[in-house]
């Protein structure tokens, strides 16, 4: 069975560190810089993810205190449905009136958007901020966890964003050295080629 070679594999073969004559100083030096850079992400990466986690958990967590001493869950007794939220075909919901008292002892109402079930209960518990108005409820450690693990992605994506221009950064550098070079040489050995006129 016969394997095509692909762009990763002539890539690779391109950054060989060996004796070729064809392979100037410039080419070795951006295999070493590329090597360099890739090192400094696999030694960076994990505690890159370590520390923006832990930061990320550790902001969620304050905030989700912060929610637990200022909300509190009432029960809301339903009043009639407003109308039927419909998803798919189905029936999946219903938007009704609703009264609760508020932690400060003042009877609020309002709209809630409701399940089939729930609506049939006749109440449910509801979360609400110290003035009674509704809101959603505090993060649980589900949440806690979500909040992490995507401070610890977006560190992860951001040193590789990091890194990878800094590799554009050393290939465009040495790119127009080699440039510089090629019509350094061609000024000295074009003439031997071409006739002067």
């Amino acid at each position: 069975m016969r394997f095509r070679t692909g762009t990763a594999a002539r890539l690779l073969r391109g950054r060989r560190l060996d004796r070729n004559p064809l392979r100037r100083r410039s080419d070795r030096a951006e295999t070493v810089v590329l090597g360099a850079l890739l090192a400094v992400f696999l030694a960076a990466a994990p505690f890159a993810a370590h520390a923006a986690g832990s930061w990320g958990y550790a902001s969620a967590a304050r905030t989700a205190q912060a929610q637990r001493a200022s909300l509190h869950q009432v029960t809301a007794t339903l009043m009639r449905p407003k109308s039927v939220l419909s998803g798919y075909g189905s029936p999946s919901g219903f938007v009704v009136d609703a009264r609760w008292r508020a932690p400060d002892g003042r009877v609020r109402a309002g709209e809630l958007y409701v399940t089939a079930d729930v609506a049939a209960s006749h109440s449910t518990r509801i979360w609400v901020d110290r003035a009674g108005r509704l809101t959603g409820p505090p993060l649980t450690r589900d949440q806690l966890s979500g909040r992490a693990e995507l401070a610890a992605g977006v560190a992860v994506g951001c040193l590789a964003a990091v890194l990878i221009t800094a590799a554009w950064l050393a290939r465009r550098s040495l790119d127009r050295r080699r440039l510089a070079a090629w019509d350094a040489d061609w000024l000295a050995n074009g003439p031997r080629w071409t006739r002067r006129r």
